[in-house]
Formats: structure tokens, sequence, C-alpha cells
């Protein structure tokens, strides 16, 4: 078990050297749509690449994953076969949102050699991701059109 400090200072060695091997600007949260945003995710059991939808209005949180999920047969055959759709994921704070990710399990922020494996698993999902999306994304961005 590590320390507040010592876990803290291994994620920042984590994000570092991740950067460093994949030197890129990610599109995360510059989606151009309002509280959705594509993130990644480490801890010590799995390594996840998610797409969060979660604006405060409940109606613009659906319309936004309907959007998405009516491409789903899409994503998953042309760039993503492994991601997992869920309408209503519940935060740890108790928070609804909606989610689409991919994830690695067996894999842990604190063993260093996993880190090359997490690194590809990162680059590799989240461009698929962001190849899927700024394919779509004037279909995704516009409320006015409906799945």
């Amino acid at each position: 078990m590590y320390s507040k400090q010592e876990a803290a200072l291994i994620k920042k060695e984590f994000w570092t050297a991740f950067a460093t091997v994949y030197p890129r600007k990610w599109l995360l949260y510059d989606t151009k749509i309002k509280d959705v945003t594509f993130k990644f995710y480490i801890d010590n059991k799995k390594a996840q690449v998610l797409l969060d939808i979660e604006p405060k209005e409940e109606e613009k949180r659906k319309i936004y994953f309907e959007k998405i999920e009516s491409l789903k047969s899409i994503l998953l055959e042309e760039y993503l076969p492994e991601a997992i759709f869920e309408r209503n994921f519940y935060l740890e704070n108790g928070k609804v949102i909606s989610r689409i990710w991919i994830e690695k399990l067996e894999v842990s922020l604190n063993n260093k050699n996993n880190w090359g494996e997490i690194f590809a698993f990162f680059n590799a999902t989240m461009a698929q991701f962001e190849l899927f999306f700024y394919e779509y994304e004037e279909y995704i961005k516009d409320l006015e059109t409906n799945t």
C-alpha cells in the first residue's frame, strides 16, 4: 500500500511517461459539446478509455446518448468492437451520466511492467474513438436532428 504522496507521484510519473511515449494532443475535453468528454482512466485493476455524456439537463444527456447509440453498429463494426454502452451509469458520488467505454482488465497503474501495454491500449483505443467522433461529429452535435 502506498501513501497518498507516493500514489500521487506514481500517477504523475505514469502520465508523464505516457505523454513522452505518445506526445500528441488528444481531443478529451475539446469536443465542442458542453459536458461531453473523452477521458483516460487507470487504477490498480483496469485501464479504460471513456466517453462521458453528462449534461445537467437530463433531456440533453438522453439525446446525445441516443444519437451515439444510433451509430452503435458502426462504432462496434468499424472502430471499437468491444465498446460498452450504458445509458444510466452511476458515478461514486451518485450522479447519473451516460457512458461509452472500452476497458483493459488485469493491468495496474502500480506495476510499471504494465505501462507499455496500457500506453499502447490508450493510444490505439482513443485514436479509434476520436476517428469515430470526428466522422460523426456534426450529426452528434446537432440537437435538431433526431436519431
